[in-house]
Protein backbone atom coordinates (compact mmCIF):
# COMPACT_ATOMS: atom_id res chain seq x y z
CA UNK A 1 0.00 0.00 0.00
CA UNK A 2 1.63 3.20 -1.09
CA UNK A 3 2.26 5.93 1.60
CA UNK A 4 -0.20 8.69 2.08
CA UNK A 5 1.56 11.92 1.84
CA UNK A 6 0.28 15.45 1.48
CA UNK A 7 1.33 18.48 -0.63
CA UNK A 8 3.63 21.22 0.00
CA UNK A 9 0.95 24.22 -0.60
CA UNK A 10 -1.65 21.61 1.94
CA UNK A 11 1.82 21.51 4.41
CA UNK A 12 1.94 25.22 4.12
CA UNK A 13 -1.68 25.64 4.72
CA UNK A 14 -1.97 22.93 7.69
CA UNK A 15 2.03 23.73 9.12
CA UNK A 16 0.46 27.59 9.55
CA UNK A 17 -2.77 26.21 11.12
CA UNK A 18 -0.91 23.99 13.53
CA UNK A 19 1.33 26.76 14.47
CA UNK A 20 -1.25 29.15 15.01
CA UNK A 21 -2.77 26.21 17.01
CA UNK A 22 0.21 25.93 19.02
CA UNK A 23 0.81 29.85 19.93
CA UNK A 24 -2.31 29.90 21.23
CA UNK A 25 -2.12 26.67 23.21
CA UNK A 26 1.46 27.53 24.72
CA UNK A 27 0.10 31.59 24.75
CA UNK A 28 3.35 32.85 23.04
CA UNK A 29 3.09 35.35 20.00
CA UNK A 30 4.64 34.26 16.99
CA UNK A 31 4.02 35.75 13.28
CA UNK A 32 2.05 34.03 10.49
CA UNK A 33 5.80 32.82 8.91
CA UNK A 34 6.87 31.62 11.81
CA UNK A 35 3.57 29.81 12.43
CA UNK A 36 3.81 27.91 9.01
CA UNK A 37 7.33 27.11 10.51
CA UNK A 38 6.42 26.28 13.71
CA UNK A 39 4.15 24.02 12.60
CA UNK A 40 6.05 22.41 9.29
CA UNK A 41 8.88 21.35 11.80
CA UNK A 42 7.04 20.68 14.68
CA UNK A 43 5.43 18.22 12.37
CA UNK A 44 8.39 16.73 11.20
CA UNK A 45 9.47 16.58 14.84
CA UNK A 46 6.80 15.11 16.14
CA UNK A 47 6.67 12.53 13.35
CA UNK A 48 10.08 11.37 13.96
CA UNK A 49 9.38 10.51 18.15
CA UNK A 50 5.84 9.21 16.98
CA UNK A 51 7.27 6.47 14.81
CA UNK A 52 9.88 5.82 17.24
CA UNK A 53 6.92 4.99 19.57
CA UNK A 54 5.31 3.11 16.70
CA UNK A 55 2.33 5.71 16.04
CA UNK A 56 1.54 6.19 12.87
CA UNK A 57 -0.04 9.38 11.25
CA UNK A 58 -1.75 9.71 7.80
CA UNK A 59 -3.28 12.22 5.94
CA UNK A 60 -3.84 15.86 7.08
CA UNK A 61 -5.45 15.21 10.49
CA UNK A 62 -2.64 13.20 11.30
CA UNK A 63 -0.07 15.96 10.22
CA UNK A 64 -1.90 18.98 11.96
CA UNK A 65 -2.14 17.31 14.80
CA UNK A 66 1.93 16.23 15.12
CA UNK A 67 2.29 19.44 13.71
CA UNK A 68 0.72 20.79 17.05
CA UNK A 69 2.34 18.68 19.06
CA UNK A 70 5.64 19.04 17.82
CA UNK A 71 5.17 23.00 17.69
CA UNK A 72 4.76 23.22 21.48
CA UNK A 73 7.08 20.55 21.71
CA UNK A 74 9.62 23.25 19.97
CA UNK A 75 7.96 26.43 21.61
CA UNK A 76 8.82 25.05 24.87
CA UNK A 77 12.14 23.67 24.19
CA UNK A 78 12.72 27.41 23.28
CA UNK A 79 11.56 28.99 26.32
CA UNK A 80 13.54 26.41 28.40
CA UNK A 81 16.78 27.37 26.38
CA UNK A 82 16.44 31.08 26.83
CA UNK A 83 15.03 30.91 29.76
CA UNK A 84 11.94 33.34 29.33
CA UNK A 85 9.15 33.29 27.44
CA UNK A 86 8.88 33.11 23.43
Amino acid sequence: MPEQSIGWLAAIIIGGLAGFIAEKLMKSDHGLLMNIILGITGAFVANVIFSALGILTIGWIGYLIAGVVGACLLIGLARMLRGKQV
